[in-house]
């Protein structure tokens, strides 16, 4: 992922486990890798059902990919607000359990992890009102199906002659058990004819079986954990 100039046109203005950021593998600008090793490592450790079952990575973007965030450490802004062109979090939702969803986003000051409802009050902001060119879409992948199918090359990391953006990850890329050496624009591709308009439980069980998961608006992702 990457940042844009931030030029915000704005209109009007379960207690989670106490854990670091260092413990998990992290690579400036690659979201998407950190949160694949993040899911392994989650339920590795025992912090996730060992299929990664309670786990949905959220790929946040919109169709011209400038989703502004709020307490992100990448910013040098009043409040840590950024633009970036799309970002990934994961939310682990328990099952009949009464405790609330946490979000693990390792790009964010906030607490690590951090109830959903305090994530979406204070980095997406919602009571904020801005222009719908900004609006965020967010792409719920289960992560069982994200962690077989997903794959990148790194390709989106480099320049028109071949420079890196930014230093990759020490790590082998990721490649899909199908072979795919490269898919990330499938995921972070988003527009608002592919958002949900009525989500009920009928789309949280596509989460369950489709590849790309279900996209759904901003005003609709405390409600989609509270029913799946």
């Amino acid at each position: 992922m990457s940042t844009s100039n931030l030029e915000l046109k704005v209109s009007s203005s379960l207690t989670a486990p106490s854990l670091q950021v260092p413990t998990f593998h992290h690579t400036p600008y690659y979201c998407e890798e950190n949160i694949y090793l993040l899911c392994k490592k989650l339920c590795d450790d025992g912090l996730a059902d060992p299929d990664g079952s309670d786990l949905f990575v959220n790929f946040i973007s919109n169709e011209k990919k400038q989703i502004p965030l709020w307490h992100q450490k990448a910013s040098q802004r009043a409040e840590g607000v950024i633009l970036w062109d799309y970002h990934v979090i994961c939310v682990q939702k328990k099952r009949n359990e009464n405790s609330s969803s946490l979000v693990w986003d390792l790009d964010s000051s906030l607490p690590f992890p951090s109830p959903l409802g305090t994530y979406v009050a204070d980095s997406i902001r919602p009571s904020i009102q801005i222009f719908s060119e900004f609006k965020r879409f967010f792409r719920v992948v289960h992560a069982p199906i994200f962690l077989r199918h997903f794959a990148s090359d790194r390709r989106h990391m480099k320049d028109s002659a071949g420079n890196w953006i930014a230093e990759p990850p020490s790590h082998e890329a990721i490649v899909a058990e199908d072979g795919a050496v490269h898919n990330l624009n499938e995921y972070i591709t988003v527009s608002p004819d592919d958002v949900v308009k009525n989500v009920e439980a009928d789309t949280v069980n596509v989460v369950f079986s489709e590849k790309l998961g279900v996209v759904i608006g901003e005003d609709d992702l405390l409600g989609f954990f509270l029913i799946s």
